[in-house]
């Protein structure tokens, strides 16, 4: 019996992917990777966003600052991602229309979560 490979969170032509990644790749020092076959952005060596499925419903894993994060999940368009909801990781259900400002919002504030502060520092500058 083989394992069947897990289906790729996002198509290549993928219109949210487009627009993560022009959010994500605006971030000093930031880089696009490939966990588990879905696309990831790092700060540096800690990741800050991921295009994802979870139950079968597409998501983007942010990492939310912790006193929003409770009023987040008072939504149902965002959950608590299973790995990692303790330290402010959060889904965002990307299967309905996801406003581009809050899309901007919540991945700078991923990015500021898991930045260094040389990487804040150029961010702040820059903005």
């Amino acid at each position: 019996m083989g394992l069947k490979p897990r289906a790729r969170a996002t198509a290549p032509a993928d219109p949210l992917l487009a627009r993560v990644r022009k959010i994500c790749l605006d971030y000093p020092e930031a880089e696009e990777t490939t966990s588990f076959g879905n696309p990831t952005w790092k700060a540096g060596s800690k990741t800050f966003a991921v295009l994802d499925r979870y139950r079968g419903r597409p998501c983007l894993a942010f990492k939310a600052d912790p006193s929003l994060q409770p009023t987040l999940l008072e939504s149902d368009q965002y959950a608590p991602s299973p790995h990692g909801a303790g330290q402010g990781w959060t889904l965002l259900w990307t299967d309905q229309p996801v406003d581009g400002g809050v899309l901007s919002d919540l991945i700078e504030m991923s990015y500021r979560q898991v930045a260094l502060r040389r990487m804040i520092a150029a961010l702040d500058e820059n903005g």
